[in-house]
């Protein structure tokens, strides 16, 4: 399906010159003279890059139609993430690089979802908060005050800050957006 610049929105996804974009932002510009222009924000979706690109607001496109899979996290092995689809059970083969930070938060039997173009997987998405076991901390400082903190090392290897009452064997949760301690599960 093509569509016209003029009617871009945020989130709407594009192919433009052979790559897949999402529109990030944009904004409707009318010069004294001449034809409107749309000021956009793009993200290219395979790399992350993020770009700003001037159009005409009579300009075709082409949209790119994503979809998103409900997966389940099988197994990791040398960098590769195995996951299933719960309906389908087709099987997707992932390389790190593509799983990037969430690598930290991914559990055997978890379920997330992917997001695809035609055959090709995009990203992971995985859960704002995830709950995990604290498998390494040290005891809590006597005396020390309510509000510090002691490494932990949890049961995906992530080493997160967490209050001193937390002890080995407890579940945290955890944001997944930048890997911090969010509360006792």
């Amino acid at each position: 399906m093509t569509i016209e610049a003029g009617d871009f929105k945020t989130g709407l996804t594009l192919i433009i010159d052979g790559k897949l974009y999402v529109v990030l932002d944009f904004l409707h510009v009318k010069p004294g003279k001449g034809a409107a222009i749309l000021k956009t924000k793009l993200k290219d979706l395979r790399t992350g890059t993020i770009l700003e690109r001037n159009f005409n607001t009579n300009m075709k496109f082409e949209q790119a139609h994503i979809d998103k899979k409900l997966v389940q996290h099988s197994y990791e092995s040398n960098g590769i993430y195995y996951f299933m689809d719960v309906e389908t059970f087709e099987q997707y083969e992932l390389p790190e690089s593509v799983i990037g930070f969430s690598k930290n938060f991914l559990l055997e039997g978890m379920e997330l979802y992917l997001t695809c173009f035609e055959d090709e997987v995009l990203d992971v998405v995985i859960p704002e908060k995830v709950e995990l076991t604290v498998t390494q901390t040290t005891d809590a400082v006597s005396g020390a005050s309510s509000t510090s903190t002691k490494d932990a090392v949890l049961e995906t290897g992530l080493r997160i800050k967490v209050p001193q009452f937390i002890k080995e064997g407890d579940k945290v949760i955890v944001s997944t957006v930048d890997g911090t301690y969010w509360g006792r599960a």
